[in-house]
C-alpha cells in the first residue's frame, strides 16, 4: 500500500512523463504542424479577405527556431501587400505552450509592405471590414483592452532584430511615399537604425537610436536627421496640404503597468523646432521651440483619461491638463487645465511664432494664473460646465506689440481686409463726414443691435460663459461649428485689429486681446461701442452707420424709427446680402418680419423698449441707393374693369 506522499510522487512522474513525451512528439512532428497551422492560414486569408498568401520554404532549425523562403500577400485582382524574400525568427517555446507567442530573434532581408491606393481601390480594404459575428452589447474594459492588445503587439517585437533592405510604401493615387530601412538592429536592448525616406520630390536620412526593451516594456528613443537639419513629414502636404517639420524627437515609456483593474502608461516625449503650417491654422509658419509632454495615461474599467499628474511645457509655459472619457450609463466629456501662477512677460515670449504675430514686441508687468473646468454629459447637453478663470496679480502692459489698443481712444484709419485684399481706407474720426458719435446715434438702433449682439456689454469683461456654454451644446449636438459666442469687444477686435480669415490664429489672438482690452480698462465701454457702430460693415461697401442710415433710408442716424433700427441690427450677421430679405415688391418677406417682431418683443419682456414705441410704425422702406441692388420690382396688374360692393 502506497503512502500519500508515494502517490503525489508517482502523479508527478506520470505528469513529466506525459510532458516529455509531448515536447518529443512536437519536436518530431513540429514541421509537420506548421505546415499545417500555414495551410490553414492560408485558408483563412483566401476565405475571409479573399487575399493569396504562400510561403515558398517554411521550416523548424532546431527547437524554436523558424526560416521562412519568399512569404507573399496578394489581394485578389489589388497590388501586392506583403513580399518578404527571407525571414528567420525564434519563439520562446515554452511561452508559445502555454499560448503567448513571444518572439526572441529576427532577421529580415530584401522585401517590402505596400499600401496602395487608385482608382480601383485599396490592396488593403478587405482587413478594414468589419466584423460582423464579433459585434457584441457587452462592453469590454478598457483597461484589459488596451492592456491585451499592448501586450500582444510588444511580445510580437523581437528582443534581437536584424532588419535590411527592407522598404514600407505607401501610393495615395500616386502621391508615394518608401521608408527604406537600411539598417534596423536591436542589440542588448539598444536599437540603432537608418530609414530613407523618399516622396516624389525630396529624400531624407532619419535615424531612431537607443534604448528598447519589450519585455520589460520600457523605452528611450530619440528621432532624428542623420544629416543634423530639420526632418519633414512626407505625405502630409500633398494629401493635406499641411506643411510639418521638427528637429528632433524624444519618445520615453517609463511604465506600462496593470494594477487593480486599471492601466497606466507613464513616460514623456519631447519635440524641438516643430514647424506647421496649413491655412487654417495661420496665414504662415508656426514654430515652437521645444514642448515636452510627461504624460500619465489611465485606463479603466469604462474609462480613459489623461491623469491630472501629466505636464504639458510650451516654451517656458507649463500647464497641468487633465482629459477624460467616461462610457458608463452615460457619456461624459471632461478637460481640466492649470497654468500655475507665471510670469505675463515669460508668457507673452514663449507664444508660438507665427500664431501670435499681434503680440510680437509686446511688454507686460506682473504674473497671473489660469484655471479651465469644462464637462459635457451627452444625456444632459444643456447644463455644460463652462469655468474659465484667469487669476491676475499686478498685471499690466506697458508695451503693445503690432496690435496697438491705444488706438480706440483716439482717430485713427481703419481698413478692412476681405480675401486679403485691403479695402477703401476709413478715418474713424471727426474728419469723416459720416463719422457719427454714440450721442448722435438713435437710442433705438443702439437698444437694438445690444439686444440682438451682446445683451450684456456693458457688464461683462469681453466675454460670457453662459454664451460659450451654448454655442459648445450646439456645436457638439450638431458635430460642426454651427454657432459661434462672440461678444460685441469681440467683434470688434477682430475688425480693427485683426482679419475676417477664419483660422485658429486669429480666434486666440481675439481672446487675448480682448481680454486684454477689457481687463485692463483702456477703452471705455461707451468708446468701444461708438468705434464699433462707425467700423462695422452695414452693406456691400459701406461702413460704419453714418454711411448706413444714407444708404438705406436717406437719412441721419439719430432720425432712424424703430423699424429702420430693428432692419439694420438683424442684417449685421449677413450684411451683404441684405437683398434677400426683399421680396418682388420690394417689402420684407414673412421670416424677415418674424424676426423684427421677435427682437421687438423681447426688448418688450426686458423693458427696453415700450409699447408707446411700438405705435403708428410704418413698414420698412428702403429709399437710399440700396434699392438699386433689389430686384426689379414686379408690378401688379389691376383690373379697372372690375367692381366691388360696398356697404355704407
Amino acid at each position: 500500500m502506497r503512502t500519500k506522499k508515494q502517490k503525489i510522487f508517482l502523479y508527478l512522474k506520470l505528469f513529466l512523463l506525459v510532458l516529455f513525451l509531448g515536447v518529443v512528439a512536437a519536436f518530431y512532428f513540429r514541421n509537420s504542424i506548421l505546415e499545417n497551422v500555414i495551410s490553414k492560414i492560408e485558408t483563412k486569408l483566401d476565405h475571409d479577405y479573399q487575399c493569396d498568401f504562400s510561403i515558398e520554404k517554411a521550416e523548424f532549425i532546431g527547437l524554436s527556431n523558424l526560416e521562412f523562403q519568399k512569404i507573399t500577400l496578394v489581394p485578389k485582382n489589388a497590388d501586392t501587400l506583403v513580399n518578404i524574400e527571407n525571414l528567420k525568427t525564434s519563439v520562446n517555446f515554452w511561452q508559445l505552450f502555454v499560448g503567448d507567442i513571444q518572439l526572441g530573434k529576427l532577421e529580415v532581408t530584401k522585401g517590402f509592405i505596400q499600401l496602395v491606393k487608385n482608382k480601383n481601390g485599396k490592396n488593403f480594404d478587405a482587413f478594414l471590414k468589419n466584423d460582423e459575428e464579433k459585434k457584441s452589447d457587452d462592453k469590454p474594459s478598457y483597461a484589459k483592452l488596451a492592456y491585451r492588445i499592448l501586450s500582444q503587439t510588444l511580445n510580437l517585437v523581437p528582443t534581437d532584430m536584424s532588419v535590411k533592405g527592407f522598404e514600407f510604401r505607401m501610393d495615395d493615387m500616386g502621391n508615394k511615399v518608401v521608408f527604406d530601412f537600411k539598417q534596423l538592429a536591436l542589440e542588448n536592448k539598444k536599437l540603432a537604425s537608418l530609414i530613407n525616406v523618399k516622396s516624389n520630390d525630396f529624400s531624407q536620412d532619419w535615424s531612431i537610436t537607443g534604448f528598447a526593451d519589450p519585455r520589460d516594456r520600457k523605452a528611450d528613443l530619440k528621432f532624428f536627421n542623420t544629416q543634423n537639419d530639420t526632418i519633414l513629414i512626407p505625405y502630409l502636404d500633398k494629401k493635406f496640404n499641411l506643411k510639418t517639420s521638427f528637429k528632433s524627437i524624444h519618445f520615453n515609456l517609463e511604465n506600462l503597468d496593470m494594477s487593480s483593474a486599471e492601466l497606466h502608461i507613464q513616460g514623456f516625449a519631447s519635440i524641438n523646432d516643430f514647424k506647421v503650417n496649413h491655412a487654417k491654422i495661420a496665414k504662415k509658419d508656426v514654430l515652437i521651440k521645444k514642448a515636452r509632454f510627461d504624460y500619465h495615461f489611465l485606463f479603466g474599467e469604462r474609462f480613459i483619461a489623461i491623469d491630472s499628474t501629466s505636464k504639458v511645457q510650451i516654451n517656458d509655459i507649463k500647464c497641468k491638463p487633465y482629459l477624460s472619457y467616461t462610457n458608463d450609463d452615460d457619456k461624459i466629456y471632461a478637460l481640466k487645465l492649470e497654468i500655475p501662477k507665471m510670469k505675463a512677460q515669460d508668457f507673452i515670449t514663449s507664444l508660438p511664432d507665427g500664431l501670435f504675430s499681434h503680440f510680437k514686441g509686446m511688454e507686460a508687468q506682473g504674473n497671473f494664473s489660469y484655471n479651465l473646468n469644462f464637462e459635457y454629459k451627452k444625456s444632459k447637453p444643456n447644463n455644460i460646465i463652462f469655468d474659465s478663470k484667469l487669476k491676475p496679480e499686478g498685471l499690466k502692459i506697458t508695451k503693445y506689440g503690432k496690435a496697438d489698443l491705444n488706438k480706440l481712444n483716439s482717430e485713427f484709419v481703419y481698413q478692412a481686409i476681405e480675401n486679403g485684399i485691403p479695402q477703401r481706407p476709413i478715418v474713424v474720426g471727426p474728419e469723416n463726414p459720416y463719422f457719427t458719435p454714440l450721442a448722435e446715434i438713435s437710442p433705438y438702433l443702439q437698444k437694438c443691435v445690444l439686444t440682438s449682439e451682446d445683451p450684456s456689454f456693458f457688464n461683462h469683461r469681453g466675454f460670457i460663459n453662459e454664451a460659450f456654454k451654448q454655442s459648445i451644446a450646439k456645436n457638439i449636438r450638431t458635430k460642426k461649428f454651427a454657432r459661434g459666442a462672440s461678444t460685441i469687444s469681440m467683434q470688434l477686435v477682430k475688425n480693427v485689429f485683426l482679419t475676417r480669415e477664419k483660422t485658429l490664429s486669429r480666434k486666440l489672438e481675439e481672446i487675448l486681446l480682448v481680454y486684454v482690452l477689457e481687463n485692463n480698462r483702456i477703452s471705455s465701454k461707451e468708446r468701444m461701442l461708438e468705434v464699433y457702430f462707425n467700423v462695422i460693415e452695414w452693406g456691400p461697401n459701406v461702413y460704419g452707420i453714418g454711411e448706413a442710415a444714407g444708404f438705406y433710408f436717406q437719412k441721419r442716424p439719430m432720425d432712424l424709427s424703430l423699424n429702420e433700427c430693428l432692419f439694420l441690427a438683424t442684417i449685421i450677421p449677413k450684411p451683404k446680402g441684405f437683398m434677400s430679405r426683399f421680396d418682388e415688391q420690394h417689402q420684407l418677406k414673412s421670416y424677415a418680419k418674424q424676426q423684427n417682431d421677435f427682437l421687438t418683443r423681447l426688448m418688450l419682456r426686458r423693458n427696453i423698449i415700450t409699447p408707446t414705441d411700438t405705435i403708428g410704425l410704418f413698414p420698412v422702406a428702403l429709399i437710399g441707393p440700396a434699392t438699386n441692388l433689389l430686384k426689379p420690382k414686379v408690378e401688379v396688374i389691376i383690373d379697372s374693369t372690375a367692381t366691388e360692393d360696398f356697404d355704407f
